[in-house]
């Protein structure tokens, strides 16, 4: 399932692993710890991650999620899971005042914050492994950091332009912290499929792209995603309120706009 690769006599061993699931591709770089002990939690990890689809799939007729959202079944006849991503989007639905929505076309979806979620998750199963110095877990273009690939390098995210196909808006690094997760919502890869909640439609705003930096990928996904619907000056705004958030925002004409604190991030 996972190959380990010695980079080095300084470097960590490195095990590496892509998944498919949940309709994109997950990229696992673990760094340090025992190689089989590693193969074990990204096992662990891994099947999680179909568990998690296999629960909250709105394509399954006969997944959890499908099942509530049709009033089948509730919340307390479902995996714990589901209990606790729903609390959790509440609470995202709650600090961007409705910007981030629960429902899509009156329907339940928290799928939202899903795919954050599990990748957060995964990547906190791998860190816990004894020994191991540094994880990174790319879902779908979405990453959770922790630690360092190397003792003397830091984790790094290049933020692609969705203006100019090929080239990077941005790199932002994870130097001198110990936990970082970068998330984009945005028009380039996927059409228009950011809703309004206030109108049930595809936002339109001014924006092509939003980046949101912070620690756990959970929230900064949702934060994307929200502050993608509000707009640009709205958006950033907000951004700008929230404690341990950077944001990068791309407006269709090409201007780029950040948040304060976003420079002391970029590498």
């Amino acid at each position: 399932m996972a190959e380990a690769v010695a980079e080095s006599a300084e470097a960590p061993a490195a095990v590496r692993h892509a998944e498919e699931v949940m309709g994109t591709v997950f990229s696992f770089d673990v760094r340090g710890g025992d190689p089989d002990a590693v193969r074990v939690a990204l096992d662990e990890a891994v099947a999680g991650l179909h568990q998690v689809d296999e629960v909250f799939s709105t394509y399954r007729e006969d997944s959890q999620l499908s099942r509530l959202a049709r009033e089948e079944i509730g919340v307390g006849d479902c995996d714990p899971e589901v209990a606790e991503v729903l609390e959790l989007a509440a609470e995202a639905e709650r600090v961007s005042d409705g910007w981030f929505s629960t429902r899509y076309r009156g329907r339940l979806d928290p799928t939202g914050i899903v795919k954050g979620w599990s990748a957060e998750r995964a990547a906190q199963t791998l860190a816990r492994v004894a020994g191991v110095s540094g994880v990174s877990v790319n879902g779908g273009g979405d990453v959770q950091m922790f630690g360092a690939p190397e003792p003397t390098r830091a984790w790094r995210v290049g933020i692609a332009d969705p203006l100019r196909p090929g080239g990077l808006a941005a790199v932002i690094s994870a130097a001198g912290v110990a936990e970082l997760a970068v998330a984009t919502s945005g028009t380039a890869e996927r059409g228009a499929h950011i809703v309004d909640p206030r109108t049930g439609k595809s936002a339109v705003t001014d924006l092509v792209a939003v980046t949101v930096v912070g620690p756990r990928l959970t929230w900064v996904d949702c934060w994307a995603t929200a502050a993608f619907a509000m707009g640009s000056r709205a958006g950033l705004a907000w951004l700008e309120s929230l404690p341990d958030v950077e944001g990068l925002l791309i407006t269709a004409g090409d201007e780029v706009r950040c948040t304060g604190g976003l420079a002391a991030r970029l590498g």
